[in-house]
This record gives structure tokens, sequence and C-alpha cells, in this order.
């Protein structure tokens, strides 16, 4: 047993929620129900649910450089959308020649992160902070989105960008080469997803409640006194910048392999505002609040627009999201679990037996 916590102890600490036996109890219980979904499910169900899934990469990759780092950053979609077109161009014209979309799906990782790394040494070792950065990569966001509207009959090879249309003719994801490869359908896509987040979440966790959490929460907190006690902030604000666009863009692959399809919409505005609501709504400085309120407020959104009007759903998110800034700043996830905490510690203490000695009298006071 004491193997086991010394094991957890590495994913736990005041960085993260969660470091109980009943956490970690209810996050297996939530694993197997993750896993098991698709036994329970119909197909439509079950390809809707990828794309819930799908966009937490984006919410995951925002808290790491907002909610733990201090950055406030309107590029992720950017990340996303560079992932998603380098994935569909690249697995487009090699698809028939090495049969796999391994290059494809390595580059739509690597190339977000590159560009990241280009884009925040400019901005990070030129001293650019605040809502200037958020400016940039707002920005840059949409500058992209209107390069990639503007490429109306631009071919790249045998794929054909198609402007605002966006790009049809996307492979399904496939490993290896040749004969061996795994080509993933709708459930195993699910599967493939559901497992990438649960390991990108626990890698996040271990990161976070180790040393470089602290200083990424100490960066956030008051930069110039870290720079004091002789941390290098630029570098290491650089390297959370890149690795944030790492897991926007592999988030933006997954999304184009899902749907065989990516189109300039996904670096639109309205679409680089939904994971800013999803991740303040549940909860900046936590990983479960970004994971819990992006699936949540996803699964609403889809719920809204197919039984009301989308306009309607995008007011809602948005009266929510005021709500949540004005009612709950640390966001609904924090807030409740702060509540089952205390109850649960007022169970214990009402269970517990009376001390030693102590006599309790009719009324239940201990004399």
């Amino acid at each position: 047993m004491s193997r086991f916590s010394d094991a957890l102890s590495a994913f736990e600490g005041q960085h993260t929620i969660g470091s109980s036996s009943r956490f970690w109890g209810g996050f297996v219980a939530a694993v197997l129900l993750v896993l098991s979904y698709p036994l329970i499910a119909g197909t439509y169900s079950v390809i809707q649910t990828t794309v819930f899934l799908i966009w937490i990469f984006v919410a995951l990759s925002l808290t790491l450089i907002w909610g733990y780092t201090g950055i406030f950053s309107f590029g992720q979609n950017a990340f996303f959308g560079i992932g998603g077109y380098l994935f569909a161009v690249i697995g487009g014209n090699l698809i028939e020649i090495t049969g796999a979309t391994n290059i494809a799906f390595l580059v739509a990782i690597l190339a977000p992160a590159l560009f990241g790394a280009l884009l925040g040494y400019f901005m990070f070792y030129g001293r650019v902070s605040g809502v200037y950065v958020a400016i940039i990569t707002l920005s840059m966001t949409l500058i992209l989105e209107l390069i990639a509207s503007s490429t109306t009959g631009v071919a790249v090879g045998s794929v054909t960008l198609g402007g605002y249309n966006g790009v049809n003719t996307v492979p399904d994801l496939a490993f290896g080469f040749g004969e061996a490869t795994i080509s993933f359908g709708p459930v195993s896509m699910y599967y493939l997803v559901a497992v990438l987040l649960i390991v990108l979440y626990l890698a996040l966790r271990y990161v976070l409640n180790s040393d470089i959490g602290y200083v990424l929460v100490a960066i956030r907190e008051d930069e110039s006194r870290t720079e004091m006690f002789g941390y290098d902030v630029r570098k290491i604000k650089l390297q959370v910048f890149t690795v944030s666009g790492a897991i926007a863009g592999l988030g933006g692959a997954l999304y184009t392999a899902w749907g065989n399809f990516i189109s300039p919409p996904v670096m639109g505005i309205l679409a680089a505002a939904l994971p800013l609501i999803w991740v303040t709504v549940g909860g900046r400085k936590t990983l479960l609040g970004a994971v819990l309120g992006a699936f949540s407020l996803q699964y609403l959104d889809a719920t809204l627009a197919s039984s009301v009007n989308s306009d309607y759903a995008v007011i809602i998110l948005g009266v929510i999201f005021l709500v949540a800034i004005l009612a709950l700043p640390n966001g609904v996830v924090p807030r409740v679990m702060r509540f089952l905490d205390s109850w649960a510690d007022e169970r214990d203490h009402d269970q517990a037996p009376p001390q030693r000695g102590s006599v309790k009298t009719i009324d239940g006071e201990e004399d």
C-alpha cells in the first residue's frame, strides 16, 4: 500500500485538485466509464463525444500557459489550426506512398511547437507581457484564418486547400507502414483520443506538482521576484509556450483526422474565444476544471444548438461566462471541490468515536 501511495505522490500536490483515496477512486471510476462508453452508446454518440474530448486538448494547453504560468494567450486555436492543416496536406500527399499518416501526425505536433517557439522567442525575449501577448496571439490567429480563407483553388501537391470551404480530402488516421498499418475508425479513434487525453492529464499533473510547477506558479504570481531568485523567466515562459503549442497541435491533428475535414473557422474569433470560456467557467488554475468545463459546456452547446438554435446557444454560453466571472471568479470546479472536501471532513468528524476519557451527555456534548 505504501508503494502505491508513493507512486501516486508524484501526481499529487497543491497545484492540482485531488490528493485523497476518494479522488483517485473517483478517477478510476471515471476512466472506466470513459473506456466502457462505446459499449453502451451508439456510433453517432461515440463520434460526437470524440470531438468533445479532442477539444479538451486545447483547453489543457490554455490552462498550462494561462492558468499556471499567467500568460494570457489567444493563440491556442492558431496552433490547433496549424496542426490540422499540416496533417491534412502532408497526410493527403503521403498516404498513397507510405500507406499511413505517421509523418503527417508527427509534423502536426512538432510544427506548432516550432512556430510557438519562434513567436515566443520574439515576445518573451522582447519583454512583451500582459495584454500585449493577448493582442499579438489574437492577431496571429486572425491572420492565419485570413490566409487559410484566401486559398481557394490553391493546391499543395494532390491536396486542394479550398479556401473558406476547407480541405475535405483528409485521410483517416493510420499508423504503421505498408501492410503493417493500423487504421482508426470511429470506435478505435475514440479510444485513441481517450487514452492520449488520460496520459496527457496525468503527465501535466506530474509536471505541475514537481519543482517546475512551483516555478510556473511563481512566475504567474510575481514574475519579477521569481527572476530575482535566479530563474530565467524568459526561457521558462518560452518552453511552456512551446509545449502548449504542441498540445494544441496534437488536438488539431486529431480533430482533422476525426472529421476528415478542416476549415478556416477553427481559427476564427468565435472558436478562439470558446476555450477561454471553458477554462474560465471550469477553473483556469486547475486541470480538472479545464477538462470538466470544456466537456460539459461543449455538451450543453451541442444540446442547445440541436434543440433550440445555435445563436441562442452562443448567447447562453456568454451569460454563463459572465456569471462565472462575477460569482465564481476561480471557477466552478474549485468551488465544488472545496464544498465536497468540507462536507467529507464534517462527516468524518461526526462519525469519529469520542476520545478516550470523554463522556457524552444526552444532548451530545462532551464532558
